[in-house]
């Protein structure tokens, strides 16, 4: 059954991005959570390396900044493999990408510490599209940011370009091979829509949709829960960004799947890629 109403399917559909309340309960929210902030502290006691900041030649006023990530959580609690199969979730996925077969692509965590949190993207007016990071033939990718906490330009929210999706993939700007962004003078921060979002909200936006974040100013937190998922009939066009659990089936089947057994520990997506598997 579906979540969204065809109003909110037609809005996604113009402007890339939707902002959604009560995909998860209260008691789930705090659940998660409780678990996001357990796992950070034991990953620090761990003296894990979990410094995200990005890199580049943008980069040269990065000093006592930064942004703590932590990816596949599935790996690490089953509470968050739980927040993957939430049903109002995966209805409001299958709404979007119109189609009854979602696979994960990954997840990852990101906390702005409080006065000293980096933008996601840069510490100037960057901004970007995932897109470049993991292209797909039919463009069924998309991004479902689960709020953790209330989120504000003041403590380092998203900034999008509604209907910047519309206008296909954006030219790379970005001078290291591993993080990518698009003109920072057509896609200036000042020009971007902040989002606003309480506790709980989730925001679901196409891979195509130009986005960033505002640096954490505030004395506040912001967490962030970060689900990227495909539809199951889409094609990968190159082997990268291929995660633990890429691929897992969340909701109906992928008849594309190989089973030969001399393939067992290759991940699907490169089979997909070495075979050519056609869309079904």
């Amino acid at each position: 059954m579906g979540f969204l109403s065809e109003t909110q399917k037609q809005f996604y559909k113009e402007n890339g991005f939707i902002l959604l309340d009560n995909v998860f309960s209260e008691t789930e929210i705090d659940q998660c959570s409780v678990a996001y902030d357990e796992l950070f502290e034991l990953k620090k006691s761990q003296d894990s390396n979990m410094e995200a900041t990005w890199k580049g030649s943008w980069n040269e006023n990065s000093q006592n900044k930064s942004v703590l990530s932590i990816h596949n959580l599935q790996c690490h609690s089953s509470i968050f493999t739980k927040v993957l199969m939430n049903d109002n979730l995966l209805d409001a996925v299958s709404d979007i990408i119109e189609s009854p077969n979602i696979l994960l692509h990954h997840t990852k965590a990101h906390i702005k510490p409080p006065e000293k949190g980096a933008r996601i993207g840069s510490l100037n007016d960057l901004n970007l599209q995932d897109y470049h990071y993991f292209p797909y033939k039919n463009d069924s990718l998309i991004a479902v940011f689960v709020h953790l906490d209330d989120s504000d330009p003041e403590n380092g929210g998203l900034a999008i370009f509604p209907k910047s999706h519309l206008m296909g993939p954006q030219e790379n700007k970005s001078d290291v091979p591993t993080n990518f962004y698009v003109d920072q003078e057509k896609f200036a921060l000042s020009k971007a829509h902040p989002v606003i979002a309480k506790k709980g909200q989730v925001l679901i936006f196409s891979y195509l949709l130009v986005h960033g974040s505002f640096p954490n100013v505030s004395t506040r937190n912001r967490r962030m829960l970060l689900i990227q998922l495909m539809s199951a009939e889409d094609t990968p066009l190159n082997q990268t960004h291929m995660s633990p659990c890429h691929g897992m089936v969340l909701r109906g089947k992928n008849v594309r799947r190989n089973a030969d057994l001399s393939k067992r520990h290759e991940t699907d997506e490169k089979l997909i890629v070495e075979k050519k598997i056609p869309n079904q």
